[in-house]
């Protein structure tokens, strides 16, 4: 018996000896968590993933000094579903987050769509485990639902303490020197539209004028009518999107409408460094969700012209430059060891986002598309940086699968919380991993979503290390040869600028991270075995999906006069209150 407690005591004594003890920190103390967001970044915008022309010495610090993910993947290729899938750690059409349409992000602040009040978002988690939680910066996940001010998909109403930002998303309407952005070809046809039926009503006008046509005053008092209401129709909305719109709010008050965009940057990193140290003494979240890199690309004067890249890798440099200075004040406070910082994008670069001869989106490096792709890996494979001085191995890289999605469980697990048993959670807690204790990701398949149309699945067979990749339909690039939908703009995720593949396009990207080779049966002997065994996957992921309410259905997107948030009388809604303070 004596031996078998030396024995025992010996074993636990080697247990501890070998797990350090920085894997009991995350478990004694709630750490700090920082999340930096950026918008629109390409993975091959940043020095630590292969970039040497654009400047990002902050964020390759944050690499140096701890883990870097080389594959790291949102769960869908746009804002609004890609950040509600981030939140609450489930595939987006899980929450009714993703498109049956072609309006696949939230498009509007009177919308009435949404994140929906009765998802858990791991800020709430984390409310509740006594944190002060914070989003400082880009929303984009609506705001109300039934009337002004219920506020019911707000981040004061999805865990947030503490808002200060846009509740919607940057867009080049947002600068009054920029060319419209927003809804750009279908704003094109209701200005033809309008002229045909003026130029109608003006014709029936002057026929009757002239005693050409035979026509009643009535008739032509009719057409002026319906040419006047289905102006005001649209021009409403439309006419006055940088006022609806490019708003900033703190909490449920409307701060700026519309926005003042030379000061943004400077707000939100004040309010950001001001957040860190209100909240220094106690576990604080804080989500800084960049307007970096998105259209207009807002930058301010000290780094206009210094990057190789033009105005986008000015914008790309001046947000490295703000994690900078976020780090700079974790670190003057003393809370480095005791903080969990996370750096990542929303999803790929917009390769289509071109004016003229400027570049205005992002680069994706060696990877096969972009923004609005759900199944090439352009769209979805972002940077993923963790640093926690003491906790986390530095100038760790790791090639294994993860997902945006798994900041849910991780940050959860790691603020003593508990899941919620009475959903499907797709995300897997990082720690493990992160601090080498598993060699693989828990992740065997990852479904890649277009809108709510499954474009590509992942399958990471671990006892080989082989990473196949199965793609049932993928975007029709015009020109042809290009990387891209350059004559849209952006790629649909159905209809006639698809193709659906059958059999499936196979890669395998071990051996081609690019997706450059197609395999086929006869030049990869395991071809119809993984068809095979990635289609029964499909099947028992299709097997835990339940019909949900969809936020981005055309009634939810359109805007609603009633839901617009106004910081006036409305219509007349208009102020300054940074200004003005």
């Amino acid at each position: 018996l004596l031996c078998f407690r030396t024995s025992l005591v010996t074993s636990l004594l080697f247990h501890l000896l070998l797990h350090s003890p920085l894997t009991q920190t995350s478990i004694i103390r709630q750490p700090n968590i920082v999340l930096l967001m950026a918008d629109d970044l390409g993975i091959g915008d940043v020095g630590c993933y292969g970039n040497d022309t654009i400047r990002t010495p902050n964020i390759d610090r944050l690499a140096k000094e701890g883990v870097k993910l080389t594959q790291h993947l949102a769960a869908a290729p746009l804002c609004t579903p890609s950040r509600a899938a981030f939140l609450t750690g489930r595939y987006p059409l899980r929450s009714g987050m993703d498109a049956i349409n072609n309006y696949r992000v939230i498009f509007w602040n009177g919308g009435s769509g949404g994140l929906p009040p009765n998802e858990t978002t791991f800020a709430k988690i984390l409310q509740q485990q006594g944190y002060s939680t914070g989003l400082v910066g880009k929303w984009h996940q609506g705001v109300n639902c039934e009337s002004r001010n219920d506020h019911c998909h707000h981040p004061l109403n999805h865990g947030f303490d503490y808002f200060y930002g846009m509740p919607f998303t940057l867009i080049s309407d947002c600068q009054p020197t920029e060319t419209p952005e927003m809804d750009r070809a279908f704003r094109r046809k209701l200005w033809i539209a309008t002229q045909m039926i003026v130029l109608v009503t003006l014709t029936a006008a002057l026929g009757r004028l002239s005693g050409l046509i035979s026509v009643r005053w009535k008739t032509v008092t009719c057409l002026a009518g319906v040419s006047l209401l289905f102006f005001i129709s649209w021009f409403s909305s439309y006419g006055f999107v940088r006022y609806w719109n490019c708003i900033m709010m703190r909490n449920h008050e409307v701060t700026e409408q519309p926005m003042v965009t030379e000061r943004t940057t400077s707000l939100i990193l004040n309010e950001s460094i001001s957040f860190i140290e209100r909240n220094k003494h106690k576990p604080f979240l804080l989500f800084l969700s960049f307007l970096h890199s998105h259209t207009p690309l807002l930058t301010t004067e000290k780094f206009l012209g210094r990057s190789n890249h033009g105005l986008y890798g000015d914008n790309v440099e001046e947000m490295d430059w703000m994690v900078g200075q976020v780090l700079d004040v974790i670190d003057k406070e003393g809370l480095q060891n005791t903080t969990l910082v996370y750096f990542a994008s929303d999803h790929g670069g917009w390769l289509e986002r071109q004016e003229g001869t400027r570049q205005l989106g992002g680069w994706n490096g060696m990877y096969r598309g972009g923004k609005a792709m759900g199944g090439w890996e352009g769209g979805i494979r972002v940077p993923g940086i963790f640093r926690w001085p003491g906790v986390l191995p530095a100038g760790t890289v790791i090639d294994e699968p993860t997902s945006l999605m798994d900041i849910y469980p991780t940050v959860v697990y790691l603020a003593g919380g508990v899941l919620p048993h009475d959903r499907v959670i797709d995300g897997r807690d990082l720690m493990p991993l992160l601090q080498g204790r598993v060699d693989h990701s828990e992740h065997e398949f990852l479904f890649h979503y277009c809108g709510i149309h499954l474009h590509a699945v992942r399958w990471h067979h671990k006892d080989s290390g082989a990473i196949w990749k199965v793609h049932y339909v993928t975007p029709v690039f015009r020109p042809y040869g290009a990387g891209g939908c350059y004559d849209r703009g952006f790629c649909p995720c159905f209809g006639e600028g698809v193709t659906h593949h059958d059999p499936p396009l196979l890669f395998d990207l071990s051996r081609d991270p690019s997706e450059a080779k197609p395999l086929s049966a006869d030049t990869e002997p395991l071809f119809d075995t993984v068809i095979r065994k990635v289609g029964v996957a499909i099947e028992e992921h299709r097997r835990t999906l339940t019909p949900v309410p969809e936020q981005l259905s055309v009634y939810n997107v359109v805007w609603k006069p009633w839901l617009q948030p106004c910081c006036g009388t409305f219509p007349f809604c208009w102020c300054d209150k940074e200004g003005e303070s």
